[in-house]
């Protein structure tokens, strides 16, 4: 009666060395060091030291998770067909600032900077509050997971998706996020493992941040 859920941030992405907001105009998708990051954790995911395996593959549609899904897919003895791409766990959105570099979205729509302490601001014009994408990955994750129970469950997604995962899981408000941050590094795994414990659904977290197979790239 056990479920496990595996959540793996994407690898480095130009958004991220470049700092321009990356949504569905803005990603270009990995880096040449992010394509190395995939690399090294598909290997991992393929050798006798890893103990993820995987029942099913979920990836966000953004062009940096779906290039980092399709590198690890093999290494899970997946392939392409096998993998269900989901927008609903895309990154947060920011509407018209989608494309801009940081600083200058920032100049024009404040709401970037305040967007971790005012959850139900959106931060620039069609963009997204933070309490909304609260609301999209929790829906996303109570899906997938009701989808899959008793499975094991590789999610290719953002460090945003892995940090709303925390408060969906833990049942803590989106405010929380003003003063509490679960960051990622690129490709790290995130695990959760859920069972039945005295009648009541039980949420392990086993282990967060797990980057160990870049060891021998980034030291």
């Amino acid at each position: 009666m056990t479920t496990h859920l595996y959540l793996i941030r994407h690898g480095e992405a130009f958004t991220n060395v470049e700092r321009i907001f990356g949504g569905i105009n803005g990603c270009r998708g990995l880096t040449l060091h992010g394509r190395a990051q995939a690399h090294a954790l598909a290997a991992y995911l393929g050798s006798s030291r890893s103990p993820i395996k995987a029942d099913v593959l979920y990836a966000s549609t953004l062009p940096r998770a779906r290039e980092t899904a399709r590198i690890v897919a093999p290494a899970l003895k997946l392939n392409e067909d096998d993998i269900r791409w989901d927008d609903a766990l895309h990154e947060l959105r920011e509407g018209v600032a989608d494309g801009m570099y940081e600083g200058d979205a920032l100049q024009q729509y404040p709401g970037f900077g305040t967007v971790h302490a005012e959850v139900f601001t959106p931060v620039a014009p069609e963009g997204e509050r933070r309490a909304s994408v609260q609301l999209r990955v929790s829906e996303a994750l109570e899906r997938i997971i009701a989808s899959n129970l008793e499975r094991r469950i590789v999610v290719i997604c953002h460090g945003g998706v892995i940090e709303a995962s925390f408060f969906h899981l833990m049942q803590l408000p989106p405010q929380l996020r003003s003063r509490n941050s679960f960051g990622v590094h690129h490709t790290a795994i995130t695990h959760w493992r859920r069972r039945i414990k005295d009648g009541r659904i039980d949420w392990h977290l086993n282990a967060h941040n797990d980057y160990r197979h870049l060891q021998d790239l980034e030291g």
